[in-house]
């Protein structure tokens, strides 16, 4: 059961991009065109001055903590970044969203298992035999897209941002026809 969703967390490495206040804006465009008020983090990440990277770096976290729990929900870009898993930053997100009972919606940009989705796309991951990778240890294959501690309190849809963002606001309206 969805809760009622007006707020949602921008969850995902966008952050890192070099248009990354731009592709933010253009994220919460999206997430207004479908009824809700995207929170990016870099909204509540003011540049500090102190010139201590180590507390300017817990302030960020106070920060984007602060969005998260003002969030009814969270949209995540789960794809695949720096290697063959989303962005560490992103699954602790989605996992203190989770912690706390809100829906997370996530996007892949191509189908398939994780596994799968590695030997497409990171090949140098791969191991001599198809189940392990390059240093031998197993890959997961659950037919899931991602790690199953995420592809399984997650929906997750292939595609993008708008994707994600339709399927969000049909469970929705779904819901609300049934009550």
């Amino acid at each position: 059961m969805l809760p009622m969703i007006q707020s949602l967390y921008l969850a995902g490495p966008d952050i890192f991009r070099p248009d990354a206040a731009v592709h933010g804006e253009k994220l919460k465009a999206l997430c207004a065109a479908y009824g809700f008020e995207g929170l990016f983090p870099l909204d509540a990440q003011v540049a500090q001055a102190t010139g201590d990277a180590l507390e300017a770096a817990r302030w960020i976290y106070r920060a984007d903590i602060g969005l998260l729990d003002a969030a009814d929900a969270v949209l995540a870009n789960l794809d695949f970044f720096r290697g063959a898993e989303p962005d560490s930053g992103t699954c602790f997100e989605v996992g203190y969203a989770i912690a706390r009972g809100k829906p997370v919606y996530g996007y892949v940009p191509e189908g398939g298992s994780l596994a799968e989705r590695i030997r497409r796309r990171c090949p140098e991951h791969l191991g001599a035999d198809d189940g392990h990778d390059a240093q031998g240890w197993q890959l997961e294959e659950f037919g899931l897209p991602l790690n199953l501690m995420l592809a399984v309190p997650c929906t997750v849809v292939v595609g993008g941002a708008d994707v994600a963002l339709r399927r969000l606001r049909s469970d929705l309206d779904a819901r609300r026809m049934c009550a």
